[in-house]
C-alpha cells in the first residue's frame, strides 16, 4: 500500500488545486488577494507555467546530466512559435499550438544533434551559443517577432474563454494541466527503458557503449523531450501572459531556470516544482515589496538591499547552496533516508562521480 501513497497525495494535490479558484483562502504577505480573485489566479499560473519549465530542465539535468545554457531557446521557441503561427499564418489557436510545438521540436533536434558532439562544459557552451543566435534572431526580425518590443498574442484567432481577465480562471485550469501533462511525460521518461538508459549513460557512458547501446542516441530523444515540454511550457507562458518578449530566448532565463532547480533540489520532480514557484512566488512579491512605502520608509542600510529584489534573492541562492547543497528537496530525502538508516544519496552526488566513473578502467569479461 506505501507505494500507492506518492500517486494519491499526488491525484489529492492536483483536485485541491483544480478546485482553489473556487475557494475563499487568503495568505497575506505570500498571496496579493483571496484565491477566487484574478490577481492571485494569475501569479499561480505563472508559477505553474514555471515549475513545468523547471521540470523540462530537471530532465535534461537531473536524469541526463546535462547542463544546458539554451533551454530558454525552446521556451521562447514555443512562445514566440504561436505567437507567428496565429499572427502572420492566421491559423486558429489548435493548430497554431502544434505548429509551435512541431517548431521546438525540429529547433531541439538540430540544436541537439550539434550540441552533443560534444560533452561537458563546451556542450554548456555550444548550448548557450544557440540560445544567443535565438536571441539575436528575435531581436533582429522585428517584422516579425516584434523586436525589442516583443510579440503580442492575435487573441481573433483564440476562443473567448481564454481572453482576458474574466477568464483568468480558465487560464489557471490551462496552466495546471499543463504542468500535470509535464509532470506525466518526466515520470514516465524517468521510469520507463529510455530514463534507464539516460541515466545509466549519466553514470558512465563508455561502458554503456561497451554494452553495444548507443548513448547519443538516448541522449538526444531525452534532450529533444525536455525541449518540447519547454515549448509547450512557453505556449502556456503565451496564452498566460498575452504576448512575450526576447527575455523568453535569453540565457539570463535559463540561469534563472537552473537556480529554480538548484533550489528545489537537482534530480527531484517535485524539487523542481516547488523551486519553480518558490523563485516564481519570491520574484513577484520581492518586486512589489521593494516599491511598498514600508520599505521606503526604511533607514539606508535596510532600504537599498530590500529594494533590490534579485540582490535577496542571489543571497538566499548562495544560503541554500552553502548549508542546503542538495536543495530542498534533496535536504528533506536526505533527512528521511537517515530516520530509515539508508545512504542519502542525490542526484548532485552521482554527477560528481561521472567524472571519477569515466576515467577509471574498463574491465571486458569474456
Amino acid at each position: 500500500m506505501k507505494r500507492f501513497v506518492p500517486a494519491g497525495l499526488g491525484i489529492a494535490l492536483v483536485v485541491f488545486l483544480a478546485l482553489l479558484p473556487m475557494l475563499n483562502i487568503s495568505l497575506p504577505g505570500i498571496l496579493p488577494t483571496p484565491t477566487y480573485q484574478p490577481g492571485t489566479l494569475a501569479l499561480l499560473s505563472l508559477c505553474m507555467v514555471f515549475a513545468a519549465l523547471a521540470l523540462s530542465y530537471n530532465l535534461l539535468l537531473g536524469s541526463a546530466g546535462m547542463l544546458s545554457f539554451g533551454h530558454a531557446l525552446y521556451f521562447g521557441a514555443g512562445a514566440y512559435g504561436l505567437g507567428i503561427a496565429l499572427e502572420h499564418f492566421g491559423v486558429p489557436l489548435w493548430p497554431g499550438v502544434l505548429i509551435a510545438l512541431l517548431g521546438g521540436m525540429v529547433i531541439a533536434v538540430v540544436t541537439g544533434a550539434v550540441s552533443m558532439r560534444v560533452s561537458g562544459i563546451p556542450f554548456a557552451m555550444v548550448t548557450l551559443a544557440f540560445a544567443q543566435a535565438g536571441s539575436v534572431l528575435v531581436r533582429r526580425n522585428s517584422q516579425v517577432t516584434g523586436g525589442e518590443e516583443g510579440l503580442s498574442l492575435d487573441t481573433s484567432q483564440v476562443p473567448d474563454a481564454l481572453v482576458g481577465v474574466v477568464n483568468t480562471r480558465n487560464l489557471y485550469w490551462l496552466t495546471l494541466a499543463v504542468l500535470v501533462v509535464v509532470y506525466l511525460v518526466t515520470l514516465w521518461v524517468d521510469r520507463s527503458r529510455l530514463g534507464h538508459l539516460v541515466r545509466a549513460t549519466r553514470e558512465n557512458e563508455q561502458r554503456v557503449q561497451v554494452l553495444g547501446l548507443h548513448p547519443y542516441r538516448v541522449r538526444l530523444v531525452v534532450f529533444v523531450i525536455a525541449g518540447v515540454l519547454a515549448s509547450l511550457a512557453g505556449i502556456a507562458y503565451m496564452l498566460l501572459q498575452s504576448g512575450t518578449v526576447p527575455r523568453a530566448v535569453s540565457a539570463d532565463l535559463t540561469i534563472t531556470i537552473l537556480v529554480m532547480v538548484v533550489l528545489g533540489g537537482v534530480g527531484f520532480r517535485w524539487g523542481a516544482i516547488v523551486g519553480g514557484v518558490l523563485y516564481t512566488l519570491l520574484d513577484q512579491r520581492l518586486t512589489v515589496l521593494a516599491g511598498s512605502e514600508a520599505v521606503a520608509g526604511l533607514p539606508e542600510l535596510l532600504r537599498v538591499p530590500l529594494s533590490e529584489p534579485l540582490f535577496i534573492l542571489g543571497v538566499l541562492f548562495i544560503v541554500v547552496v552553502m548549508f542546503l547543497p542538495g536543495g530542498i528537496a534533496g535536504t528533506i530525502d536526505a533527512w528521511m533516508r537517515r530516520r530509515r538508516g539508508d545512504r542519502a544519496h542525490g542526484a548532485l552526488d552521482s554527477l560528481d562521480d561521472v567524472a571519477v566513473q569515466t576515467d577509471a578502467p574498463i574491465e571486458v569479461r569474456t
